[in-house]
């Protein structure tokens, strides 16, 4: 029995990292802040949106997010205020415009350089074996001879 409530807790930890003192009366304002949270990650658990997470910051993150909703911002403003004040990092999502294009088209443009280069060295090679002179001198043929007998 003891496993069972252990199990059951271990599925259901998410589910307790949004404490019941930050949960707002207003049910259309905590929808909205929960719906933000999903897009927040969570800076010390990574892969995790604050939501998700039991970690302090995290928890620090979703008052803000509802602290600034209280006070009037809309959802935009919200997440602005929480970028700017942690970085684009914070987004689980991030923009792809700006600066991040040369980020989101570094991946795809390495691999096109990186397959072209590979397609011309083996074509230099290809040529270079074909083209060159594979047959020996007279002398040379004479030398692997004397190499050989040994």
């Amino acid at each position: 029995m003891k496993r069972l409530v252990l199990c059951l807790c271990l599925i259901a930890a998410p589910v307790f990292a949004v404490q019941p003192d930050e949960i707002l009366d207003d049910p259309a304002l905590e929808a909205r802040a929960r719906e933000l949270s999903q897009g927040l990650r969570c800076l010390v658990c990574r892969n995790e949106n604050i939501d998700d997470s039991s970690a302090q910051l995290a928890r620090d993150l979703r008052l803000l997010v509802r602290e600034r909703l209280v006070a009037g911002d809309t959802d935009e403003e919200a997440v602005a205020f929480i970028v700017d004040r942690y970085g684009e990092y914070v987004l689980l999502k991030p923009q792809s415009g700006g600066s991040n294009l040369i980020l989101w088209g570094a991946g795809p443009l390495m691999l096109l350089l990186g397959g072209l280069i590979a397609v011309v060295y083996l074509r230099r090679r290809s040529r270079s074996v074909e083209g060159g002179d594979a047959s020996l001198s007279d002398d040379e043929k004479a030398r692997l001879r004397e190499i050989m007998k040994n």
